[in-house]
């Protein structure tokens, strides 16, 4: 099969690949249908990660066409969302609702989702089948829902966003953007979208911005602090992942807030005694898509939201390097890949 491999940072090729195979009586092997380059995948695409000749890809939905003697809940055939952890659903942890950390955990991009077919282990605790065969312009948002709209979604749940709140969001990728719909679903009153690109600015106020501060940093902070009456906001997602974009989250939060973070944090170091004084709740992590999937694939089949119009490049995975190229470049929020 064809699969998109790093060879080293900015080396982005598409090659042959050994097809996958079941390994585990609890794997299942999905033909993909669409995949796509993450905003996670630009760290080692720009250097500050190791990469060594590594499969990319974490994001995927597609066919089961094998599944292994103990797979119950998908059948060949089904079309299917998977989060970018496998998880058994079954453990303590998993019970708890943080599949991402699931007792039995694997990373499913380990495989490599940027190909034509990708093996899933876990597929019970990981796969959630569509109502049936969705309609192509159905795809993409089915697509975001791996990880990109439930890792927004879990930011924002993670603080506590919900009818009255005041929310802020930092960062203007494709799970900041995602998380202002998350937001505006869940019923915030007021959604300030930090963005200084006017393309992603007028995504985010389609999806449910009522504001926009173009600030960064302590500027940002002010702006903040500005905008709700020397507070700060009640509930603030990190959608980045850097030491600026962390500290610029909890300065944003009034005392009593939460912090929902999700960006992969780098180099992110928290000063202990800022953090006592800002009397904030911090929550956050790799997302558990999975606890979301059954929610997020209904708003998406029933058309309640359409969180695939983050997807601004369309591109066969042939064509992927310059996938990679356009969201470094900035000239894109997110590509998505078609095998």
């Amino acid at each position: 099969m064809r699969g998109v491999v790093m060879h080293t940072a900015g080396d982005v090729r598409v090659e042959e690949r050994e097809d996958p195979k079941i390994i585990e009586p609890t794997d299942a092997i999905v033909k993909v249908t669409a995949t796509c380059v993450c905003g996670s995948d630009l760290w080692p695409y720009r250097g500050i990660e190791p990469v060594d000749h590594m499969a990319m890809g974490h994001e995927y939905v597609g066919v089961v066409t094998e599944i292994g003697d103990e797979v119950k809940n998908v059948a060949v055939g089904d079309f299917v969302v998977g989060s970018f952890f496998a998880s058994d659903n079954t453990c303590e942890i998993c019970q708890a609702g943080y599949q991402s950390r699931c007792a039995h955990a694997e990373y499913v991009g380990a495989g490599g989702a940027q190909a034509e077919y990708l093996r899933v282990p876990l597929a019970d605790g990981t796969l959630v089948a569509t109502p049936g065969m969705p309609d192509e312009d159905l795809i993409p948002s089915l697509l975001a829902a791996s990880d990109v709209l439930g890792t927004g979604w879990f930011g924002a749940v993670a603080a506590e966003v919900g009818p009255g709140k005041t929310v802020a969001v930092v960062g203007d990728g494709a799970v900041g953007l995602l998380a202002v719909l998350a937001a505006k679903h869940l019923g915030a009153e007021r959604i300030i979208a930090m963005s200084r690109h006017a393309s992603r600015q007028k995504l985010a106020r389609e999806f449910g911005a009522t504001d926009i501060v173009t600030e960064r940093g302590d500027e940002g902070v002010a702006r903040i602090k500005e905008l709700t009456g020397g507070y700060g906001a009640h509930s603030v997602i990190e959608a980045v992942g850097t030491q600026e974009s962390m500290m610029q989250a909890i300065r944003s939060t009034r005392p009593g807030g939460h912090v929902g973070y999700v960006g992969v944090a780098h180099g992110v170091e928290l000063p202990g005694e800022e953090l006592f004084f800002a009397e904030v709740h911090l929550h956050g992590g790799p997302a558990p898509v999975r606890r979301f999937l059954p929610e997020l694939i209904r708003l998406i089949w029933d058309r309640t939201i359409d969180p695939g119009r983050v997807f601004d490049l369309t591109l066969p995975l042939d064509q992927a390097a310059e996938g990679f190229k356009a969201m470094d470049e900035r000239r894109a929020v997110k590509t998505l890949l078609k095998p």
